[in-house]
């Protein structure tokens, strides 16, 4: 089982900076957040980056693990989906309502944040229940 944890942490770890990549990357994404391009890096630290999607990896996992036996549902599919859904409200769904509190965000950067939020924890909630749970 350790094992399992292990390469699955490490797989949804890069998972994650995958799909964050490709959330954050892609032409609508770059015209929804150009309002943050005053206070955005002009570069990244692909090294740093990959580190802290590793420990995303690991942290997400080791909480599915512990948490797993309270999660409604019967198989390890629903655990998951139900896990993604808790981790995008702790996540994601809190760091836009922050947003959307504090700065001058256009309503629809923060729904795209919203939704693509929830399909990247829907997907790596899923992977985990269906290979951990």
């Amino acid at each position: 089982m350790v094992l399992r944890y292990v390469l699955v942490s490490i797989g949804s770890g890069v998972l994650f900076g995958l799909v964050d990549g490709v959330i954050h990357a892609n032409p609508l994404a770059r015209r929804l957040y150009e309002v943050f391009s005053p206070i955005a890096r002009t570069s990244i630290n692909v090294p740093v980056g990959l580190a802290i999607d590793l420990i995303y990896g690991f942290a997400l996992a080791g909480g599915f693990l512990l948490l797993e036996g309270s999660l409604p549902g019967t198989s390890g599919a629903v655990h998951g989906l139900v896990y993604g859904g808790l981790i995008w409200f702790a996540r994601v769904a809190m760091q836009v309502a922050s947003q959307w509190m504090m700065f001058k965000v256009p309503c629809k950067a923060l729904l795209y944040t919203l939704v693509t939020g929830l399909a990247e924890m829907l997907l790596l909630g899923l992977l985990y229940g269906l290979v951990l749970g």
